[in-house]
């Protein structure tokens, strides 16, 4: 590659299409993906180029090499979390997000702790060991419910994990988490890119203060997942760079990334959805700059495909999060439209999750299924 790359053009032999930044044959696109394997980063330009260059030739390379540096660290254990959808409350506006506060149209709804608490005792049942405390941004779960909450659910089952994912907190709040036993936290970014944030969200919201959260979230010992949509509205394939190099500076335990899906009753209603094909290259891609990441294959990829689990794992995902809500609430969390999985019971889900993953030579794991890193 010359210095000066940024001033070329690419196309693959398939003519896959065209960018700004640099030209790649398919040869050249795999020694970027080699290098990238060596560094575990790459420059801004280089890596918009490799994103740009998803074709069928380099998404085969790039996840059987994927798949191979997975199964290096993990071997064939593929970790479950039983989530747990426990609001669908939320004060803020996002614009791609179906539970926004301004959509009327959503039926809102609460568990109670014994609810949750049930949720939690069919689980551990069922073989999880962790338990994904999920919801919007909802101020009726103050500081001191979640603490109680989190108290509950590590007396009652002291051997499982405990991950919240309830959106942006100052870090006084989690650290109150932290010290009453929570054990990761799971916090999306979206976007690394300021432009594209801005179109994503209202301007009440920062990318600066979530980025914030996240270090936050890194510094006080929590196992800490971000995330980004795949193909949201605007994106382009230096937002996506943009992502890499803030995983990269980052270095957390988990990443989860899934391709947008539209939501009828949202501003963004009529927009493209993400691609399945990119989103696996990008989940290969993920694998090979950080190899010993904990990948969901998400809810939204098995939405956009029947088989979208399987295909994650495929490209180096080793996490699954089924459902452990109450039957009757699943579909009102509904993020985006189609949302799968939503009438199972959390047995039948656990099992259909079981078969499928021996389907493609995996297996699940009974554990916490913690970070590679983290030792207890």
């Amino acid at each position: 590659m010359k210095a000066d790359a940024d001033s070329m053009t690419w196309k693959t032999g398939e003519h896959t299409g065209v960018s700004e930044h640099m030209l790649l044959t398919v040869e050249q696109g795999k020694r970027l993906i080699d290098r990238l394997e060596q560094k575990h980063g790459l420059p801004m330009a280089e890596m918009t180029a490799l994103i740009d260059a998803n074709c069928p030739k380099l998404r085969d390379y790039v996840r059987l090499k994927a798949r191979e540096i997975g199964d290096r660290i993990y071997g064939k254990n593929i970790y479950i979390r039983g989530l747990i959808e426990f609001t669908n409350y939320c004060k803020n506006d996002c614009y791609y997000c179906g539970i926004r506060c301004s959509n009327t149209k959503a039926e809102r709804y609460r568990l109670s702790r014994e609810d949750i608490m049930a949720c939690c005792r069919e689980g551990k049942k069922l073989g999880f060991r962790t338990f994904v405390l999920q919801g919007g941004e909802d101020p009726y779960y103050t500081d001191d419910c979640i603490v109680d909450l989190i108290h509950q659910i590590r007396t009652a089952f002291p051997d499982c994990a405990i991950t919240l994912s309830i959106g942006e907190r100052e870090r006084e709040s989690y650290e109150r988490f932290w010290e009453a036993g929570a054990d990761r936290y799971l916090l999306r970014h979206e976007t690394a890119a300021e432009s594209h944030y801005q179109k994503l969200h209202p301007e009440n919201l920062s990318l600066k203060h979530r980025k914030r959260c996240l270090w936050n979230l890194k510094e006080i010992g929590y196992q800490t997942g971000c995330g980004f949509m795949v193909g949201s509205p605007g994106q382009t394939s230096e937002h996506l760079a943009e992502d890499f190099t803030f995983i990269r500076e980052l270095q957390p335990e988990m990443v989860g990334i899934g391709p947008f899906i539209p939501h009828s009753d949202t501003p963004f209603a009529e927009e493209t959805q993400g691609s399945m094909e990119l989103t696996l290259y990008l989940l290969s891609l993920l694998r090979i700059q950080q190899p010993d990441l904990l990948l969901p294959a998400t809810t939204a990829l098995a939405t956009i495909h029947p088989r979208g689990r399987e295909l994650g794992i495929g490209a180096g995902a080793n996490v699954v999060m089924p459902n452990l809500s109450p039957v009757g609430v699943r579909d009102k969390y509904a993020l985006y439209d189609g949302k799968v999985c939503t009438g199972e019971e959390a047995a039948e889900c656990r099992n259909c999750l079981e078969r499928r993953m021996e389907s493609v030579g995996y297996h699940i794991a009974v554990g916490r299924g913690d970070h590679r890193n983290i030792d207890f």
